[in-house]
C-alpha cells in the first residue's frame, strides 16, 4: 500500500492524510451515532449488559463492512453526476471531499449530542447533493445536470418508504405475535417483569431472539452504513492520486479482456439496434470534441469513445503497463460508456431483454473501476467498529422510553428489530443505501401504536423534524463550503 503514495508531493501527501482521517472520522461518529439503533432494545430489555452488546455490536459491524461488497459504496458515489467523477482534480477532489465531509460530520455531531436519532445516510447523501448542486453553480452546468438526479430519486425513495415499511411491518409482527401468544411474558415490560416475577432478565427465548436480532442489525448496518465510507475514500484517492486508483490495478488480465470484450459487444449491441437508437447515438457520424478534455459526456461520442477505449486497451495484460494518463483516459471512457448504457436502457423501443443484455455489459464496464482496496474496506471496517464501541447512552433512552408513552415490551423489541435487520438485509441486496435509524425508530414507533402504547408528541416531532431539516441543512452548508473552497483555489 505505501509505495502507492511514494513520490508525491508533501502538501499532496498531507492533504491526502488528512482527507483519509475525515472520512475515517466520519465513520467513527458514524459508529457511535448509530450504534443506539442496534443495542437500544437488547439493552433497554436487558438481554445483554450495556458493555457485552456495545462490543459485539462493534463487531459485527466490523464484520458487515468486511462481507458488504461496493454496491451501495458507488450507488452513493454516483449520486455525482458523471461528468464530475471525470474531472480528475487534486484541487477539486479536496474542496469536494473536505466540503461534503466537513458538512456531515458538523450534523451528526449535532443531533447526537441532542440524543435525537437522526440519520447518517440521509446526512451524506445531503452533503454529497449539496456538493454536487454547488459545482453546477459555480461552473454554469444547468441544475437539472448538477446531480445525477435519477439515482437521487431512487436513493431518495427508499430512504422515505423504508420508515413507512418499518413501521407498518414491525407493527403487523407485534400484531402477529399478540394473536400468537396472548398471554406471554414476552409481551411485558422490563419494569413489569420485575415487579411481578422479580426477574431482571427477559424470558429465555425472548432473550435469545432479542440478541441475535441485535447483532443481525448490527451486522446489516455495517454492511450498508460501511460502505458509504468505502465510497468516500475512493472518491479523495480518485481525487487526489488518480493514475494509482483510477482503475484497479490488480485486475487480472481475464478481468481486463473482459472489459474490452464488453466494449466491444457493447459496440456491436448499438449496431443490432441502429435503427432505434442511430439518431441518439449519431452513429456512423463524427463528432467533434476531445472527451478527455472536455470532461462531458456526450451519447453522440459514444462510436468515438469506444473506438478509443478498444485502441487504448490493445495488447494491455496489465493496466501497470498503461501510463498514469492513459488509465485517467480509460476510466473516463468507462464512465461516458456506462452513463450512455444507462440512458439507452430507458429510451422506449428497445425490448426487455435487450435491456436486460445491456444491464449485463454495463455490469461487466465498470468492473475494474467500481472497486476497493482491502485496506479500504479494512480500515473503514475498524472506524465503524470502533466507534460503535463509545457514544451509545445519549440515544438508547430515546428509542427505549422516550418514543412510547411506556416502556417498550421484550415482543415490540423483537419485532421493530427483526424488522429492520430484513429491511436492511433487502436494501443491500439491491444497493440502496437506507438509514438504520428512520427504520429502526419508525418500527418502535410501529409498535407502539400497535400496542396501543401511544407515541410522545415532543420526541417524535423532534425525530421528523431532524427528518426534514437534515437534507436541506447539509445541502446548505456542503454548498457553502465547497463554494468558499472553490473560490480560495481560484477554481
Amino acid at each position: 500500500m505505501i509505495d502507492l503514495f511514494s513520490g508525491l508531493d508533501a502538501w499532496v501527501l498531507v492533504s491526502l492524510l488528512l482527507a483519509l482521517a475525515f472520512v475515517l472520522a466520519f465513520e467513527f461518529i458514524n459508529g457511535f451515532h448509530d450504534t443506539a439503533n442496534a443495542v437500544a432494545t437488547v439493552i433497554y430489555t436487558k438481554a445483554m449488559p450495556p458493555h457485552l452488546a456495545v462490543f459485539f455490536s462493534g463487531v459485527f459491524n466490523f464484520l458487515g463492512v468486511l462481507l458488504g461488497g461496493v454496491g451501495v459504496a458507488y450507488a452513493i458515489v454516483h449520486l455525482l453526476p458523471v461528468e464530475l467523477l471525470i474531472n480528475v482534480n487534486t484541487g477539486h477532489g479536496l474542496a469536494m471531499v473536505f466540503s461534503l465531509l466537513a458538512a456531515a460530520i458538523t450534523w451528526n455531531l449535532g443531533t447526537w449530542y441532542f440524543g435525537i436519532p437522526a440519520s447518517s445516510s440521509h446526512t451524506l447523501i445531503g452533503s454529497i447533493l449539496g456538493v454536487g448542486l454547488a459545482n453546477a453553480l459555480i461552473n454554469d452546468i444547468p441544475l437539472a445536470d448538477g446531480v445525477n438526479w435519477q439515482k437521487a430519486i431512487d436513493i431518495g425513495a427508499s430512504l422515505v418508504f423504508s420508515p413507512m415499511a418499518g413501521f407498518l411491518i414491525a407493527a403487523l409482527v407485534l400484531i402477529s405475535l399478540k394473536w400468537w401468544r396472548p398471554l406471554s411474558k414476552m409481551h411485558k415490560t422490563p419494569e413489569q417483569r420485575r415487579k411481578i416475577d422479580d426477574k431482571k432478565h427477559p424470558p429465555f427465548w425472548n432473550r435469545l431472539v432479542l440478541v441475535i436480532s441485535a447483532m443481525a442489525v448490527s451486522f446489516v448496518h455495517g454492511s450498508n452504513d460501511g460502505q458509504k465510507g468505502i465510497g468516500l475514500i475512493m472518491l479523495v484517492l480518485i481525487g487526489i492520486v488518480p493514475s494509482q486508483f483510477v482503475l484497479d490495478l490488480n485486475s487480472t488480465t481475464y478481468q481486463i479482456e473482459r472489459t474490452r470484450d464488453a466494449t466491444l459487444h457493447l459496440s456491436q449491441f448499438y449496431q443490432r439496434n441502429s435503427q432505434s437508437l442511430g439518431e441518439f447515438l449519431a452513429l456512423g457520424k463524427s463528432v467533434k470534441g476531445d472527451l478527455p478534455e472536455k470532461f462531458r459526456c456526450n451519447p453522440q461520442q459514444t462510436e468515438p469513445t469506444i473506438n478509443a477505449l478498444l485502441d487504448t486497451l490493445k495488447g494491455v495484460a496489465d493496466y501497470h503497463s498503461l501510463p498514469s494518463e492513459s488509465r485517467i483516459e480509460v476510466r473516463r471512457y468507462l464512465l461516458c460508456l456506462d452513463d450512455t448504457a444507462k440512458k439507452v436502457g430507458k429510451l422506449p423501443g428497445l425490448a426487455a431483454r435487450e435491456k436486460d443484455d445491456l444491464n449485463k455489459l454495463r455490469k461487466d464496464l465498470t468492473g475494474t473501476t467500481e472497486y476497493a482496496p482491502f485496506w479500504v474496506i479494512l480500515a473503514v471496517a475498524l472506524a465503524l467498529g470502533l466507534g460503535t464501541m463509545v457514544g451509545w447512552k445519549r440515544v438508547v433512552l430515546t428509542i427505549g422510553e422516550k418514543i412510547g408513552k411506556q416502556g417498550m415490551t421484550y415482543a415490540q423489541g423483537m419485532s421493530a428489530q427483526i424488522t429492520t435487520a430484513c429491511m436492511i438485509g433487502m436494501a443491500n441486496i439491491f444497493s440502496l443505501p437506507v438509514s438504520t435509524t428512520h427504520v429502526l425508530s419508525s418500527g418502535v414507533a410501529g409498535t407502539m401504536v400497535a400496542n396501543k402504547s401511544g407515541l410522545q408528541g415532543g420526541t417524535v416531532r423532534t425525530i421528523l423534524l431532524a427528518w426534514v431539516l437534515t437534507l436541506p441543512a447539509t445541502v446548505a452548508l456542503s454548498a457553502g463550503l465547497f463554494w468558499l473552497a472553490s473560490k480560495a483555489l481560484g477554481s
